[in-house]
């Protein structure tokens, strides 16, 4: 009744509202007289004593993989809320812009690796589009504390309820909680004025989004879902078969070695549509034609580097590197790319395109005996330590008698453990299409961390799904009419690619997809700029799938080429359920 008071008082209509100052509104009484009442979740109850509210003037921001740099005035506001009978306690985190900067929009914002949030980052580019942005804690303590450190309460013993925050209800928490917080704070619960609800992220973050399009699909207008880590389980395994790969045909390559193959790929791949310009944007056509066994014999040089931890994944020190790239260097990379399968050969899951780095295959130099050996993927080796075995650890001590088949067995122990919670592949997506909602979904062509393939099979299940028995020109017709898959070229996971710097970027996806949603323009193909090399600065426009960019007399073209798109599919059948 108190809070009612407040806000009659505070915020007498939504002119009063609309017009005040930032400063005016961005306090501690009128944020508390804005928050939404108990009912609003059942079992949640949100504390008033925990508000924190900030005015911020002038904000100089940046994030070019998100948005474009400026200035922003935001009010920056904190609060907690708890779930009844529990004893916990779950931060939200909401940048609302000025008054009369709001354009009557909510973004919710997703994390990575195994993050509910990416902390501030993603937050400017909801203000700078007039919307209210929001990020949660999800209840595991802080805003930089992640979910695998809360996932065990003891070795054996699983923290449930964080494991469900992280899998979906955190962010839906969020959603519901953020939406009713902007109406009340920009008085426009009343009012009849339509609220329009996004969200945004990628990996992990893109995984997220996905979890509430598929679960909540009336809570959203629109959701961008970049490079997502659908599918948990089979990504986090997949990480560990470049490593199973090496310790099967006992070759542990020099990483300049690894390096010189994916600069050869690159260079030979880079013309096959129809442009020369240091970028691989047709890797279809690469998988088809190039034959790495041409780059058997060349010569790689690379300097000695003490390493580093602050880039991902982590590098590890090595000496001055000089040879050429080997028969057995070329055998670990043709089966990497082949993809995960079992010992009989049946396909278990799909690799990288040709030209993305070879990030999982990274080796360790041992200084003692001046051998390359295994250095085991941090994000395979603790899923399958923590997630599976339940120990509390940071990756698996070693790949000791591991095969083809114990990956395998290792996907279908943690897809039965986890597909209710973190396998977010539920492809019948009717009530968020009937609510009118959009996705713009997109990933890089050369990830070197999610397969792009993924994308590509969850957007063939949807449309099996959505539009059964419909002809595939027509039924992917009508799924691009609300659902758009955009490859970019040379990218790789969720950022430019510094080894194909000329590449495209798309910075600017939150305005493609309010104007998609709110003014029914539909991005035929999607906004891009060149952020780096010799085109920095310049626009471009990505394909959306299934066509495939082909230049012709300098224009490029959209083009349907069946052999190209057939090379994306595979037939999982290593297991008799379906994999969607």
């Amino acid at each position: 009744m108190q809070s009612r008071l407040w806000l009659s008082l505070l915020a007498a209509s939504k002119a009063v509202a609309q017009s005040a100052h930032l400063s005016e509104v961005c306090t501690k009484s009128y944020v508390q007289a804005s928050l939404p009442s108990d009912d609003l979740i059942l079992g949640v109850t949100i504390d008033p004593t925990s508000v924190v509210a900030s005015p911020v003037i002038g904000a100089s921001v940046s994030n070019p993989n998100y948005y474009p740099n400026g200035t922003i005035d935001f009010c920056n506001v904190t609060f907690a809320y708890s779930h009844n009978g529990r004893n916990d306690r779950v931060q939200v985190w909401y940048y609302l812009p000025a008054p009369l900067d709001f354009q009557n929009r909510y973004l919710s914002t997703g994390g990575g690796g195994y993050a509910i949030n990416s902390g501030s980052r993603l937050l400017p580019g909801g203000v700078m589009n007039g919307a209210v942005a929001g990020a949660t804690d999800g209840g595991f303590g802080s805003f930089s504390t992640s979910f695998d450190e809360v996932f065990l309460l003891a070795n054996g013993t699983i923290n449930y309820q964080p494991l469900y925050m992280f899998g979906y209800q955190g962010i839906q928490e969020l959603t519901v909680i953020g939406k009713q917080f902007t109406k009340q704070f920009f008085n426009i619960s009343s009012t009849g004025t339509k609220l329009y609800a996004y969200y945004q992220g990628c990996s992990e973050g893109g995984r997220e989004g996905w979890s509430q399009v598929q679960r909540f699909g009336e809570e959203l207008d629109g959701a961008i879902t970049g490079a997502p880590a659908f599918r948990f389980v089979h990504q986090q395994v997949q990480h560990l078969w470049s490593n199973v790969v090496e310790q099967t045909l006992d070759y542990f390559p020099p990483q300049c070695e690894l390096d010189k193959i994916v600069n050869e790929t690159i260079t030979a791949c880079d013309p096959l549509d129809g442009k020369t310009d240091g970028v691989v944007a047709r890797t279809d056509l690469c998988k088809l034609s190039f034959d790495v066994n041409s780059t058997i014999g060349l010569p790689y040089s690379c300097p000695a580097s003490e390493g580093s931890t602050m880039v991902f994944p982590p590098t590890n020190p090595v000496p001055a590197q000089n040879g050429t790239v080997t028969p057995q260097g070329i055998a670990v990379v043709r089966e990497i790319l082949n993809g995960m399968h079992d010992l009989e050969g049946r396909r278990v899951y799909f690799s990288y395109q040709p030209s993305a780095s070879f990030a999982d295959a990274q080796t360790s130099y041992d200084f003692d005996t001046n051998t390359w050996g295994l250095s085991i993927s941090g994000l395979g080796g603790q899923f399958v330590e923590k997630y599976l075995f339940l120990q509390n650890a940071s990756n698996i001590p070693n790949l000791n008698n591991v095969t083809y088949d114990t990956l395998k067995s290792w996907i279908t122990q943690g897809w039965m453990k986890y597909e209710d919670s973190l396998q977010t592949t539920w492809p019948d997506l009717t009530p968020f299409h009937t609510a009118g909602g959009k996705v713009l979904h997109y990933h890089g062509e050369s990830d070197n961390s999610i397969p792009t393939a993924s994308s590509v099979r969850y957007w063939e299940s949807v449309r099996k799904t959505m539009y059964p028995n419909t002809p595939y020109n027509e039924s992917a017709s009508a799924l691009n009419a609300w659902y758009r898959l955009f490859l970019v070229p040379g990218m790789g996971h969720c950022a430019p690619n510094p080894l194909q710097p000329n590449g495209p970027y798309p910075q600017n996806n939150l305005p493609v997809l309010i104007d998609w949603v709110e003014n029914g323009v539909e991005p035929v193909t999607l906004n891009a700029t060149h952020l780096a090399g010799d085109l920095e600065g310049q626009s471009a426009e990505i394909c959306a799938w299934p066509l495939r960019p082909l230049w012709r007399d300098g224009e490029e073209q959209c083009v349907y080429d069946q052999a190209s798109i057939d090379s994306w599919h595979y037939d999982l059948d290593a297991f008799k359920v379906p994999v969607y």
